[in-house]
């Protein structure tokens, strides 16, 4: 056997095969979830896939003085990392024709690795303001628990918000699946009436 032909051979194959590694990952959209509801304050978004579930976006508010103070969960299947977050956050038909004010409280951070990139900005001919957290590093792999929010309504009667989450996994491995989780809640918290 000539060695220098069989190492050509197989060195045709192996680039062969190794180009075409990335075209076996697919990516899915979930944009159907189910809602868990606790409360009017407090639900969760479940997005799933024929294999079970892929991930959730939990929102947990709190009213306190004219504003809501949100904490966040995103969790996501072993064998997924998160590659983005954009929540679009806002108050439907608001009172005064004015935006809610949002801001991050909460840094995202994990245990070793520099804070994400973190963007917050109003959207083009659409309602509320984007917190966009991208570059999440070793987070990526986690649960993500440590996102606060704070969402202050230009009115009282602006008791009603929207959070439009997409998160954005990817797969690991060479026959790992992508994944868009694209959703919506819808949230009350009549107590901000009462002020």
């Amino acid at each position: 056997m000539n060695r220098r032909t069989y190492l050509a051979a197989v060195s045709t194959a192996s680039v062969a095969a190794a180009a075409g590694c990335s075209a076996v990952s697919d990516t899915q959209t979930i944009s159907e979830p189910t809602v868990d509801a606790d409360s009017p304050g407090r639900k969760t978004l479940v997005f799933e896939a024929d294999d079970g579930e892929v991930g959730h976006v939990g929102v947990d508010g709190t009213v306190d003085s004219g504003r809501i103070d949100l904490s966040t969960e995103i969790w996501h299947r072993e064998g997924t990392r998160v590659s983005s977050i954009r929540l679009n956050v806002w108050t439907p038909d608001p009172a005064t024709g004015s935006p809610a004010r949002v801001a991050v409280v909460s840094p995202v951070e994990g245990d070793s690795s520099p804070p994400p990139s973190i963007s917050l900005y109003t959207p083009d001919r659409r309602p509320g303001t984007v917190v966009e957290i991208t570059d999440l590093d070793d987070l990526a792999d986690e649960t993500i628990s440590t996102l606060g929010l704070v969402v202050i309504p230009a009115a009282s009667e602006d008791t009603e918000l929207r959070i439009r989450a997409t998160v954005e996994l990817t797969g690991s491995g060479v026959l790992g699946s992508d994944y868009t989780l694209d959703g919506e809640l819808q949230l009350a918290y009549p107590a901000l009436a009462e002020r």
